[in-house]
């Protein structure tokens, strides 16, 4: 793993916030949990400008990722719901499950330092897999193992972009069967609607040592 000494990592993220946020995406961090929206009978919503009006100064204009759990702290596969992520929030929808039920859920925004303040070393950026006719897999499990002593145990980040574009993963549209630091990435094809999946590659944020 290519870790920064802290003051290298102050120099980073000075640099960036001179350069405009998005620039350099070194260092960043997550927000605090936000829960503005309850189920309806349609969805769950938590959209990022009813966000930004209801807690001000508390998440950066443009947030790179979005990550969201429910309330009781499970992710969306976890949870047996099939989401969708845009650069305007977070939407489940009721009509993508059999019994028509969302979980009611939270969400974080990752923002430069000065809204979160924490420092992570990330690792190096990892492509393993090519989309094929049915999924992209790029997971934790699989990359430690192909990558010995890379990747801390227990990342506490993860950061996916498409390989092509390099937008963040949460800004293409499509529906991530998984997407979290503790699993990796998996993106299956029979999950886009519509669409296909993209080739991505993905890094992880780990405690500076």
């Amino acid at each position: 793993m290519h870790y920064s000494h802290k003051s290298e990592l102050a120099l980073i993220c000075a640099a960036s916030l001179e350069q405009g946020w998005p620039g350099n995406h070194w260092l960043w961090c997550w927000t605090q949990w936000f829960e503005t929206d309850n189920p309806s009978s349609h969805e769950d919503m938590e959209n990022l400008a009813k966000i930004v009006r209801k807690h001000p100064g508390q998440i950066c204009p443009d947030p790179i990722d979005i990550e969201a759990r429910t309330l009781s702290g499970l992710t969306p596969e976890e949870a047996g719901d099939i989401i969708q992520i845009t650069g305007r929030g977070f939407i489940c929808r009721k009509r993508n499950r059999p019994d028509r039920q969302c979980e009611d859920y939270k969400v974080r925004f990752s923002c430069p330092l000065p809204y979160c303040g924490d420092i992570v070393c990330w690792t190096n950026w990892y492509a393993r897999d090519d989309p094929s006719v049915t999924s992209e897999w790029e997971t934790l499990e699989d990359l430690q193992s192909e990558n010995p002593g890379e990747i801390c145990q227990e990342p506490v980040y993860i950061q996916t972009v498409s390989t092509h574009t390099l937008s963040p993963a949460s800004y293409t549209g499509e529906n991530f069967f998984v997407c979290n630091e503790a699993a990796g990435l998996i993106c299956r094809q029979k999950d886009q609607m519509p669409g296909t999946c993209r080739d991505h590659k993905i890094r992880f944020g780990c405690p500076c040592r």
